[in-house]
């Protein structure tokens, strides 16, 4: 067993990430951030849950670029083949669930 406080978990780098556990190849880990991730498609569904902070989540549809806002307790699900990019404002602390082998 192991304990691990998420708005205390810092990384040395942007979206550095403390792996909570694998199940097969689904990987569930906490992510520190406070820079924006890359514009991206993950092959394979993807669950994002804000635990700490707030983040703009920019996606595309129908080639049209289109954001929300995410707050500290909101999850999204992240379709396979959406196109999208995670920008933090400040400091955030984000669950990430997904096929390891998207990543």
């Amino acid at each position: 067993m192991k304990r691990l406080r998420a708005r205390d978990f810092t990384a040395d780098r942007a979206w550095g990430a403390e792996r909570l556990a694998l199940f097969g190849s689904t990987g569930v880990s906490l992510h520190w951030t406070d820079r924006p991730y890359r514009w991206h498609r993950n092959t394979g569904d993807e669950v994002f849950v804000v635990l700490d902070g707030r983040v703009e989540m920019k996606y595309r549809e129908d080639g049209e670029e289109k954001s929300m806002q995410l707050e500290a307790g909101d999850a999204l699900t992240i379709g396979d083949g959406e196109e999208h990019v995670a920008h933090p404002v400040g400091e955030a602390r984000i669950l990430v669930i997904e096929d390891i082998n998207s990543e």
